[in-house]
């Protein structure tokens, strides 16, 4: 998303939050916890809840319907890396991450091969 960034750090159990303001300028996103990071070979990502308005939600009905988690695994062969990634999502978001996911990956793909 334009303008999104992150808060937190990178270290397993560490609280993240996924943020970019939305149309009005407010703070909204994803808090999550790092469940698992091992540089180069595999990230963890569980979510606990949203940012809306800047505040923070992790216990609402729709919240506990939408958390989920993602996971991203790396794996090299000399000079290239396959990324394998593994999402627990909710159908509602199924659509969303079918036609964003192409072209985040694609942006990366751009980024690592500078």
């Amino acid at each position: 998303m334009p303008g999104s960034y992150v808060v937190g750090n990178w270290k397993k159990n560490s609280k993240m939050q996924f943020l970019a303001p939305d149309e009005n300028g407010k703070l909204s996103g994803m808090t999550s916890i790092i469940a698992e990071n091992k540089p180069n070979e595999y990230l963890s990502i569980h979510h606990l809840g949203i940012v809306k308005d800047g505040i923070e939600d992790t216990t609402s009905e729709a919240v506990k319907k939408w958390n989920g988690f993602e996971n991203y695994t790396f794996r090299g062969d000399g000079d290239q890396t396959e990324l394998v990634i593994d999402m627990d999502v909710n159908d509602e978001y199924k659509e969303y991450f079918d036609t964003t996911w192409p072209a985040a990956l694609q942006k990366l793909k751009e980024l690592a091969e500078k």
